[in-house]
């Protein structure tokens, strides 16, 4: 078991960055203004994108620090380092070194804007609709999509249970998304485009076959 988790460690952590160039694909390095929510990302090489999305997490991150002081952009899920189509479970489309999952930001009891997520995974505790908004979800289920909301299942628990959607700093973040031209689509889920009051071309309806974007932003570029 030992020698096993030695091989995995130094591929993991010495071969993989070093090959993934070749294959288009580049370790997304953490630094004071982005920063991998789980170490799971690192564990399991759900880290890589292409240069160019490199290019423009760097150019992201740089416009939400600057209009949210001390607030990173944490991504969740990106892209394996080898092999244009290879799937990233659960994820439909993260196979090309193009997409990307970018965690909301939260707030604390005081309304002080954080980089804590409610979530240990990041995933699966959902901005759910409110009354009279759209319930996507709802919707999905009742069509037989019964994987939509399957990411409830993969929290891993919650460390910080006190922490509320912020509105206003998780739409600052996304219109600094979409303000990059590189970026081609957003998906978030039908009542969060209507209650951030999101009016943008790029912001799509990622379809009953995937799983429910209340509790991440997930964007991919040209």
């Amino acid at each position: 078991m030992f020698l096993l988790l030695t091989l995995y460690g130094t591929s993991n952590f010495l071969m993989a960055p070093n090959i993934a160039p070749f294959f288009g694909r580049v370790k997304i390095e953490d630094s004071n203004r982005i920063k991998a929510h789980s170490i799971i990302n690192q564990l399991f090489n759900r880290k890589y994108v292409s240069p160019k999305m490199q290019s423009v997490l760097n150019d992201i991150s740089l416009k939400v620090s600057k209009d949210l002081p001390g607030i990173k952009l944490i991504y969740l899920d990106a892209n394996f380092p080898f092999f244009d189509g290879f799937p990233l479970f659960p994820h439909l489309s993260h196979n090309d070194g193009r997409k990307i999952d970018i965690s909301f930001i939260y707030e604390d009891k005081e309304k002080k804007i954080s980089n804590l997520k409610p979530s240990i995974s990041g995933y699966g505790i959902f901005e759910k609709p409110r009354k009279g908004e759209i319930n996507q979800s709802l919707t999905c289920k009742q069509n037989g999509f019964w994987q939509y909301d399957f990411t409830k299942h993969l929290t891993l628990d919650s460390n910080y249970k006190d922490l509320r959607f912020s509105k206003s700093a998780t739409k600052t973040l996304i219109n600094n998304i979409l303000s990059n031209a590189n970026v081609s689509t957003v998906f978030i889920e039908p009542h969060l485009k209507n209650r951030i009051n999101l009016n943008n071309s790029k912001i799509h309806f990622h379809g009953c076959r995937a799983v429910r974007h209340d509790d991440h932003i997930h964007f991919q570029i040209h």
